[in-house]
Formats: structure tokens, C-alpha cells, sequence
């Protein structure tokens, strides 16, 4: 761990080890201490050492709501889905109306394989807190999981009215539209499915936040902050997590990305770069390079940094895109077609691959074939426009041929 986290945790045993050495410590004082030790050492993703604190706070202090709630944290993240659904239970038996353990006790038991349960526990949450996104996304999660399609559609769809960034909605509410067969609202959701998460209001975990000061948990912070459109918010938190970890590439190319939406592309150049020599391979300060460099019109310039992204990760999707992009644009529409190729072995599902592969054809007077490829494209994403636009816009076919 980083020096500084050592130094907290060093600071909070020494105050652990002489309650439990002092026999009049009272029980309640020693199930606090024990707490938070317990708080810092799950804040700082020491699972297993948080559990055995926890679990002492708990037998010293069976009515306090906090250890049995932090504990079903542990669990979860652990994967220990038994235990955790024991712990949020018993939390939920202390403080019945608590939206929090309602909704992460309903996820336990989706991915325990029970939405019958589940259901009703989200449901109770939306009762006592009509805006909870979570509770909505976890209803249709359950609907999703009982193959009620229309009533997953309706609760993803309700949920993403409620919160447009909650993107990784996207993607099990494609699966609900494949479900009703309509293909079209399925590939529409598949495109923009990420992986922004959904979470009920939480307190007791954002008092866990602030605890530990790392480049991490700092680097953690700027994450939300980063999601939630607030790109000044996120930068301070990657500036003050480089200052704790200033060898983070990381850290670096985050607060490049917090800087370059908030319009300052070249500070965001510059951390770019730094994340680059702290870490050669670090693909993503490549790709981001590249994108600067393409907006600016330097695309020879931007497929040499796409070009090196996919060489350190060859799977990596979005740079092979931009990069046959690049090449299209600057007469290299043989090169294009590779990297288009790539792209559609890696996920046929990718529409940008499809019609990249047939504009190249295009470029290269092959215009038989891409007119083929563009006509697949428009059967396969028949709410994708460009493909039946640029068929309109390549030559007739001869004579006698369609």
C-alpha cells in the first residue's frame, strides 16, 4: 500500500491493540474501534482483514446496523453471495426501511439465481423512494431474468428517463427488445451500452470515501465525478491523486480525459504524454492522443498514435476504428479495409466496421462489392441511415445488374 495508507493504518491498530489489551475497555467502545479499523481497511480494499473487524464489532455490538451492512459489502465483494445476503439481511432486520441494503440485498439474490425474491425487495424500495434509479434498473433486472420482456423494457426504459448516464442500462435493455423481437431497439441500445453503474443512495459507504487518502481512492473519486459531468470536480481529484501517486499512468491520462472535456486539449496533451513515459504501453493515452490529433486535422499524425495503441492491444476496438478512419482519410483505403476486417472478427456486431469495410471498397472503385456490403449493412441495422445514404451516393450499376 501506499506510505501514506500504511501510516493511517498503522495509527488505527496501535488505538485497536491498547483497547483490547485494556480488560475495562467497555464493550461498546471496543466494537468502535474495531469498526473502524474495520471502515479503513474496506476502504482500502483489504476485504478479508475488514471482515474479521467487522465481524468482532458485530458479536460486541449485535444492535448497530453498521457492522452488519459494511460486512455484506465485504462479502460482495468477495463474491461470498451467501454470506452477504445474510449480512444485508440482518442489517434490513435492524432498520427495516433502509433503501440501500434493500437494493444491494435484491442484487445478491439476482445473482443468486432467485429474482422471485428479489423483486418484492426492489420493489419496497421504489415504495420508499419513488427516484431510486437502482430500484428501477434492479426491477427490470428481475423482469429480465423471468423473461418478462415488456416489463423489463418498461423499468429499463424508466430508469434511463431518469438518469440518461446510467449507460450500462443499455445493454440488458437490449437483451429485453431481443426478447420482444425487435431487433432494431436492440442494435440501438447495444451501441451505446457502457458501463456506468447504477447505485442506490448510499451514506453509509460515502462516509468510507474520504477515509483513506490515496492516489486510489482519489483516482476513484475523479471517476464519479467524471460521470456525473462535473470535469472540473474530476480534475481536482486526479491532480490530488497524482500528488500521491505520481508515478500512476493512469491518474495521468484520466486527468488528460477531465481536461480535454472541460476544452483544455493541451494540458490534456501534456498528461497524455506523461502517461506515455511513465508507461510506453499504455494504449489508451495512445488513443487519446490519437483523437486530439484528429480533431485537429493531423490525421497522418493520429493513425501513427491508433496504429501504436492496437500494436500494445490488439483487441482494443475503438483505436482499430479510428485508425481505419485515419487511413480512409489520408488515400490509404487498402490499409482501412484490414483493420475494418479486425474489427468485425473481434465483434460483428459493430456497424462503424461494416460500413468503414464498404466506403473503402467504394474508395478503391470497387464498387460492386460495396455496394453488396452496404446493402447487408441496411438489412442487418435498418435504423443506421448511413448505409442506405451512401448507397444512394455510389454510381449505378451497370446495365442488367442490381
Amino acid at each position: 500500500m501506499e506510505k501514506g495508507v500504511q501510516q493511517q493504518l498503522s495509527e488505527q491498530y496501535r488505538s485497536l491493540k491498547s483497547k483490547t489489551d485494556d480488560r475495562n475497555t467497555p464493550a461498546s467502545d471496543l466494537a468502535e474501534t474495531y469498526g473502524r479499523m474495520g471502515n479503513l481497511l474496506l476502504a482500502a480494499d483489504a476485504f478479508e482483514a475488514a471482515q474479521a473487524c467487522y465481524l468482532h464489532a458485530q458479536s460486541l455490538a449485535p444492535g448497530d446496523v453498521r457492522w452488519p451492512y459494511y460486512l455484506g459489502h465485504v462479502y460482495m465483494a468477495r463474491a461470498d453471495l451467501a454470506d452477504a445476503a445474510t449480512s444485508f439481511e440482518r442489517a434490513l432486520a435492524l432498520r427495516p426501511d433502509d433503501v440501500a441494503a434493500l437494493v444491494w440485498l435484491g442484487g445478491v439474490r439476482l445473482d443468486l439465481g432467485q429474482p422471485e425474491l428479489a423483486e418484492p425487495l426492489f420493489a419496497k424500495a421504489l415504495s420508499l423512494q419513488p427516484a431510486a434509479v437502482a430500484a428501477m434498473f434492479g426491477l427490470g433486472r428481475a423482469a429480465l431474468a423471468k423473461r418478462d420482456f415488456r416489463a423489463a423494457v418498461d423499468r429499463f426504459e424508466q430508469a434511463l428517463s431518469a438518469d440518461p448516464r446510467a449507460t450500462i442500462v443499455h445493454y440488458p435493455l437490449a437483451l429485453a427488445y431481443r426478447g420482444l423481437g425487435d431487433t432494431a431497439k436492440a442494435e440501438e441500445h447495444l451501441r451505446q451500452r457502457g458501463s456506468v453503474e447504477v447505485g442506490p443512495p448510499d451514506p453509509l459507504m460515502v462516509q468510507l470515501r474520504g477515509l483513506i487518502q490515496s492516489g486510489v481512492s482519489e483516482e476513484n473519486e475523479g471517476i464519479r465525478a467524471l460521470d456525473a459531468g462535473d470535469f472540473g470536480k474530476a480534475a481536482e481529484h486526479f491532480r490530488r491523486g497524482i500528488e500521491l501517486a505520481p508515478a500512476s499512468p493512469s491518474l495521468h491520462h484520466k486527468l488528460g480525459t477531465a481536461l480535454s472535456l472541460s476544452g483544455d486539449t493541451r494540458g490534456a496533451a501534456a498528461q497524455f504524454e506523461e502517461a506515455i513515459r511513465l508507461s510506453p504501453g499504455f494504449s489508451q493515452s495512445h488513443y487519446s492522443l490519437g483523437l486530439l490529433l484528429a480533431s485537429a486535422g493531423r490525421y497522418r499524425d493520429a493513425a501513427d498514435r491508433f496504429s501504436t495503441a492496437v500494436r500494445y492491444e490488439p483487441n482494443y476496438v475503438d483505436a482499430r476504428l479510428r485508425l481505419g478512419e485515419m487511413l480512409q482519410r489520408t488515400g490509404r483505403p487498402d490499409a482501412a479495409l484490414a483493420q475494418y476486417t479486425r474489427v468485425i472478427e473481434i465483434d460483428p456486431r459493430v456497424a462503424e466496421a461494416r460500413f468503414g469495410y464498404a466506403t473503402s471498397l467504394a474508395q478503391l472503385g470497387r464498387f460492386e462489392e460495396a455496394r453488396r456490403r452496404l446493402a447487408e449493412g441496411a438489412a442487418l441495422y435498418p435504423d443506421r441511415r448511413e448505409f442506405t445514404d451512401a448507397l444512394a451516393r455510389l454510381p449505378p450499376a451497370p446495365h442488367g445488374q442490381n
